[in-house]
């Protein structure tokens, strides 16, 4: 285990860039927005300084109103597409003036990161220190999502490009593509020409991708026509656990800093009516799990991936529902030639155990899952998701993610994606640490 945790340590360090770091060279070569929180948590367990600079980094990217985008441009590199050319984020009023970026966020996960960072630091006194020059910022983060994203006033935020969701090409995302036709784009792809094209979105679905993001730009990301007009638009129920995640986060560290009442008072009114409508409108009481809503066409997703269990880290279920939801996800996903915990649901047609989001294993997502299933108390299972990804890892390097079934591994050709991964790094850290 020391030795893996060494090599942890080596590909964080070596994916550096001075005030942050890349997810990984090549394929991103850029600063993600959740990539950057889940990072900072691994370097924490060993230099918080550089922990601390990966947040201020972030949040010195956020716009005028609130709004942190979903990538921040740094520097030059025409390694990736859609670039900063095509995002044109100067076209809103109140984007950064300092960076370009996308006009797109990712799930919030910054006020938990807070909240860990704490936890994780040896000198509690000057982490709390440094909290107190950050966390208004990511209240003021959270303010835009409740005032821009919530035109129902229900306290579920929607996501408009799936690209906010984190979790790109689910295959939940199949049936709002077929409502659409967008036109054929030209342009040259560069994820695949570092990794094998078998492993990434089609070239159709990028074509969804884009034109959605043309629509917005026509309308200069403007939130409320994009809630008019986007043919995406949908609650996620990972995009709102992180952001009731770090509401809870965020309400904890300010009541330790103390004087913020009024702060303190405004995120407990968002958490109640949030969790309420949350298990009202998401929880699927025939599929036993939460489901997404889209909110373009009014009606549920209902498909089960491993977004459906994240509630149970933001303490959104019940007892009888999470007994639920675990149920479910040892019945589908936890079969002894399965590794938990595949990101889409291993019984349905659509599954596919090599193509990114549509079965693979996400460490990101075990790390969310093996904190929810603790927290909760079903021990014995959040440690066989700790255990299954140690050993994905062990096996296979520190790759992006990773094929969930098991005689795969024997091959040692499981991992796919980007390799020397940041987040699959960090979060490893994290987990040999507890």
């Amino acid at each position: 285990m020391k030795n893996l945790q060494k090599e942890a340590i080596h590909v964080l360090n070596n994916n550096w860039k001075d005030g942050f770091s890349i997810p990984c060279a090549n394929l991103y070569p850029f600063q993600w927005f959740w990539d950057s929180g889940l990072i900072a948590i691994g370097f924490a367990h060993f230099d918080m300084k550089k922990a601390e600079a990966e947040i201020e980094t972030l949040l010195d990217a956020q716009w005028e109103n609130g709004f942190i985008p979903h990538i921040i441009f740094h520097t030059d590199s025409d390694s990736y597409f859609p670039g900063p050319d095509f995002h044109r984020s100067d076209l809103h009023p109140e984007s950064s003036k300092k960076y370009k970026s996308t006009g797109m966020t990712q799930p919030p996960v910054t006020g938990f990161v807070l909240e860990e960072l704490y936890r994780i630091s040896s000198n509690k006194e000057a982490t709390l220190n440094f909290l107190k020059t950050v966390i208004d910022k990511v209240y003021f983060n959270h303010e835009y999502f409740y005032k821009n994203r919530d035109p129902k006033g229900e306290g579920l935020v929607y996501i408009y490009h799936n690209w906010e969701s984190g979790t790109d090409n689910s295959p939940i995302w199949d049936d709002i593509w077929d409502t659409m036709n967008p036109p054929e784009y030209t342009f040259e792809r560069r994820d695949t020409t570092h990794v094998d094209a078998s492993q990434r979105p089609s070239k159709r679905e990028y074509d969804h991708y884009l034109y959605i993001i043309d629509i917005a730009k026509e309308h200069n990301y403007n939130d409320e026509k994009i809630a008019e007009l986007s043919p995406f638009l949908v609650q996620d129920p990972l995009f709102n656990s992180m952001l009731i995640k770090s509401n809870e986060s965020l309400i904890k560290i300010y009541q330790l800093i103390g004087g913020h009442d009024e702060k303190v008072k405004q995120l407990q009114k968002w958490q109640e009516k949030s969790i309420t409508n949350f298990n009202k409108k998401l929880f699927d009481e025939e599929l036993g799990v939460y489901v997404h809503y889209d909110l373009r066409n009014e009606n549920p997703l209902r498909y089960i991936s491993s977004s459906s269990f994240s509630p149970l880290y933001a303490n959104i279920p019940s007892k009888e529902q999470a007994s639920s939801l675990v149920k479910v996800m040892m019945d589908k996903f936890g079969n002894e030639n399965q590794y938990l915990c595949a990101s889409f649901d291993p019984t349905n047609e659509r599954f596919n155990p090599k193509k990114y989001w549509r079965g693979p294993v996400w460490i990101n997502l075990n790390w969310i899952l093996f904190n929810g299933l603790s927290q909760y108390g079903f021990k014995d299972i959040a440690q066989r998701v700790k255990q299954d990804t140690i050993e994905i890892l062990e096996n296979n390097g520190f790759y992006e993610y990773f094929d969930s079934r098991k005689e795969i591994h024997d091959t040692g050709k499981a991992g796919y994606g980007g390799n020397n991964f940041s987040w699959s790094a960090a979060l490893l850290i994290d987990l040999l640490n507890r």
